[in-house]
């Protein structure tokens, strides 16, 4: 009788190598619950925020980024979030308030219970210049630094376009990120306000890293084109996956970034119907 004990093994190893494949395949890529922007919601907010916080609860999300109050005082919206068990870890202000109020964000980010102060527009007349960078780049060095110094919070830009206007051989985005101080100035990556004027932005993750700390999970419809605008019709939110954008891409690069929170933002009209579709999209994403 022939010896067919080293085919065997042989045979054996194979099939247990294809488990082993496809196990890994089976792992969930994004296994967290993603957070959620509070302009997703806001008009339900403007006229009831007790019972729209109780929306976001019923569909699991307990992370928040808040870029408005809504009406409310700081302390107000922080217990009703506590009561919920939702967290306020990053809170949205507009430049104009973090250069001219800034004690007063950092007092309210801190009460709220966030980390980290968000700033998702920088005025200025089209078309950005170097020279809206370089101020940009000083008032953030400056702030950044009291908040973090004297406040203990973070401070993050949000992208939204314009900054990759190209200049020199990069963009202002690029300007923008090797100009800052990291101890200081932090980013938060739109990922639509990447894609839409040009950008990948899994290779944005790839290129710096941790100094993304924040992300906003969206998605362009197909067939949109970008520009440089930082703005596009509302209805052109769509459903994470249903869009433009490789989003398993992303994530892969995210969390090589190590990412601190991810937050889904969907300014349609159809967020109730386009949240849960983004949500289960997200959960079927595999490794």
């Amino acid at each position: 009788m022939k010896n067919y004990s080293g085919l065997f093994i042989l045979i054996c190893l194979f099939f247990s190598g294809l488990h082993t494949i496809s196990a890994q395949s089976g792992k969930p890529l994004f296994p967290q619950t993603p957070g959620l922007v509070s302009y997703t919601y806001r008009k339900s907010f403007a006229k009831d925020v007790p019972a729209t916080l109780d929306t976001i609860k019923a569909l699991g999300i307990t992370d928040m980024e808040f870029s408005s109050l809504f009406g409310q005082e700081p302390a107000t919206l922080r217990r009703l979030l506590d009561e919920r068990n939702i967290k306020c870890s990053s809170f949205g202000v507009s430049f104009d308030e973090l250069i001219n109020k800034t004690e007063e964000v950092a007092r309210n980010a801190k009460t709220l219970g966030a980390s980290y102060v968000r700033v998702a527009w920088f005025p200025h007349k089209a078309p950005f210049t170097i020279e809206h960078a370089q101020k940009f780049v000083a008032d953030f060095n400056r702030i950044g630094k009291i908040l973090k110094e004297e406040h203990g919070l973070t401070f993050c830009y949000h992208n939204h376009g314009y900054e990759f206007r190209p200049y020199q051989k990069g963009t202002f985005f690029d300007y923008i990120v090797q100009n800052t101080n990291p101890e200081y100035v932090s980013f938060e990556l739109d990922i639509l306000w990447a894609f839409h004027p040009g950008q990948d932005p899994a290779q944005l993750l790839k290129k710096y890293g941790e100094r993304f700390k924040l992300m906003h999970l969206k998605d362009l419809r197909k067939g949109v084109k970008g520009d440089f605008s930082g703005g596009t019709p509302v209805e052109n939110d769509v459903a994470l996956g249903s869009g433009q954008i490789d989003l398993a891409a992303v994530l892969k690069a995210a969390a090589k970034a190590n990412i601190k929170h991810y937050y889904i933002e969907d300014e349609s009209d159809s967020k109730s119907i386009q949240l849960p579709e983004s949500m289960a999209y997200l959960k079927s994403l595999k490794k």
